[in-house]
């Protein structure tokens, strides 16, 4: 027994540093990996090179910017707590559970990713607007009104940023297995205790980078909002509101507001996404 150890550490050992080096990759692969790269981050640069930096701490300090940024900040920051809240439970229900029709659920649970954002506010309206089939009974009921509030907003960036938090989520889920909360079952833990001090530690780095993504897709949201909350300064204008107004008056401003919006994405997503979810040690 204690002859195989060194072996067994050696072997381990040799393993590791295997890991360390990496697989070579095809030399083929560069072309396209470097194509796409150029796909993504030209047009960013084109941004950059079309603005007028002379003008842009007056475009990007003024009371309407500052106001949008704010209220984008403040909504997609709601929406991603309400995207955690709601959708860290959903992502475990699809991982870890046997419900009939599951696969069902996930689709319908993943159509916001694909499908056109201003259908979506559409669909919002439709069912939470003053006629629709809950806006009805909370407006008669109630005296609630969403459409074209600030609420709305939040409604409708939970709506588009919820499956990335799921999807995340749910990843890092299956990914985990379900070994440890096996052992910590078998030692008498209740489900609950297992599910807060063994499967959400375990999970957490995929649950930070679905709140991450969730966040940065509130932040860019603009076609179910205007659709279902309007554009009413200080209320549901938003940064990509703004944007799309100011690009019809202003074309400078209309670049520097997004290249404010390109910044603020960049800086939560390189800043608060773990390390863990791209692979790093």
């Amino acid at each position: 027994m204690t002859a195989t150890l060194p072996a067994q550490a050696d072997a381990e050992r040799k393993a590791h540093d295997r890991h360390d080096i990496g697989i070579g990759l095809p030399r083929w692969l560069w072309l396209p990996a470097v194509a796409a790269f150029t796909l993504v981050a030209l047009p960013v640069v084109g941004l950059a090179l079309e603005a007028d930096w002379a003008r842009m701490p007056e475009l990007l300090l003024s009371e309407s910017a500052l106001t949008a940024l704010r209220l984008s900040l403040e909504t997609a920051g709601i929406s991603t707590l309400l995207c955690v809240l709601f959708g860290g439970p959903l992502a475990a229900i699809l991982a870890r559970s046997r419900l009939p029709g599951l696969r069902v659920l996930r689709s319908l649970v993943l159509l916001p990713l694909v499908l056109p954002p201003v259908v979506g506010g559409l669909a919002l309206l439709f069912t939470v607007g003053r006629t629709g089939l809950i806006g009805q009974a909370l407006h008669l009921w109630f005296g609630i009104t969403i459409p074209f509030t600030t609420a709305a907003v939040i409604l409708a960036q939970t709506f588009v940023a919820m499956p990335f938090l799921v999807v995340s989520l749910e990843g890092a889920l299956r990914t985990a297995g379900q070994r440890y909360e096996a052992v910590a079952a078998t030692l008498g833990a209740s489900a609950g205790l297992v599910f807060r001090r063994v499967t959400v530690p375990l999970v957490l780095p995929g649950l930070v980078s679905g709140a991450v993504l969730a966040f940065a897709r509130a932040m860019g949201e603009f076609g179910a909002t205007i659709a279902f909350a309007g554009s009413l300064e200080g209320t549901t204008r938003t940064l990509p509101l703004l944007v799309y107004l100011e690009r019809e008056v202003d074309i400078d401003s209309a670049i520097a507001l997004s290249l404010m919006i390109v910044v603020v994405s960049l800086l939560v997503i390189v800043v608060l996404r773990p390390r863990g979810a791209e692979g790093l040690r």
